[in-house]
């Protein structure tokens, strides 16, 4: 009898070790849109140094509607969406928390020879009208349009906010980039290339970040900027979740959110 006990309690014990091992391999991941994806990972960097015992995943994009989806069907905890949430999906039990809100950019390969557009050309370009640098007194060069998907946040900021754009019809030749960072890394990476997307300060870096009607992304008069936030489902909120939610709500997540040309919001 002795020996069954201990059998019993020798076993208990290694399920208990066993689903904790799989928790800590497990950990916290926040999956989501690729909207200030950078400046994100870089607020993850300091949780981690905060809170060293939760291991957090901030992975490549899925889109802010694989992010609702992911923590809408219970396969994820925790998203990050660069959308309001839609009415229904906020009767279905999704908690929205703003926590950044982030200029929407427009920007070149520097081979372009351009560093700022009206906004009327930027119409013009993304239409077809015009092909060439060379008619906005740029580079004698082909110019490569780069659009997001119909449904991408950047883009719908930009049809609500940014003259012309809302009646805007996309040049047939243009690409459609699937993620931000697709967006960025054809831009950076092919010659006349125009795209758009969340602004960052790494944007700086090897690309040609346009002033539009004579405004850049940081100034307080540029029209056009995405909010960025946490989701999770309602009676869902775990330690390590709201470890996690407040952090990115204190000041220390606040002057990065501010390096990285965005503007805190929330609590």
């Amino acid at each position: 009898m002795r020996v069954l006990a201990f059998g019993l309690a020798l076993f208990v014990c290694s399920l208990f070790v066993q689903n904790a091992h799989l928790s800590a391999q497990t950990g916290l991941k926040v999956v989501g849109t690729g909207d200030g994806l950078e400046m994100l990972r870089e607020i993850g960097a300091g949780f981690s140094k905060a809170h060293p015992d939760i291991a957090l995943d901030i992975p490549p994009s899925i889109g802010s509607g694989g992010g609702i989806a992911a923590v809408g069907t219970g396969a994820e905890r925790l998203g990050r969406v660069a959308r309001p949430l839609t009415d229904s999906e906020v009767e279905y039990g999704l908690v929205y928390l703003p926590f950044a809100k982030i200029p929407s950019a427009v920007f070149t390969h520097p081979s372009t020879g351009v560093d700022g557009l009206t906004s009327e050309d930027l119409v013009k370009l993304y239409s077809g009208e015009i092909t060439n640098w060379a008619d906005l007194g740029g580079a004698d060069l082909r110019v490569r349009l780069v659009r997001r998907e119909d449904a991408d946040s950047t883009l719908q900021v930009l049809k609500a906010t940014m003259p012309g754009w809302d009646e805007l019809t996309f040049s047939p030749r243009s690409k459609t980039a699937l993620t931000t960072q697709e967006a960025i890394e054809t831009a950076r990476g092919v010659e006349g290339a125009i795209a758009f997307g969340p602004y960052s300060s790494p944007l700086e870096n090897g690309l040609s970040v346009l002033e539009i009607d004579g405004h850049h992304p940081t100034d307080d008069s540029y029209p056009s900027a995405v909010t960025l936030a946490l989701i999770y489902k309602d009676g869902t909120l775990e330690e390590d979740m709201q470890a996690f939610i407040s952090f990115s709500q204190s000041d220390q997540a606040r002057d990065l959110i501010r390096n990285f040309g965005g503007v805190p919001v929330g609590n």
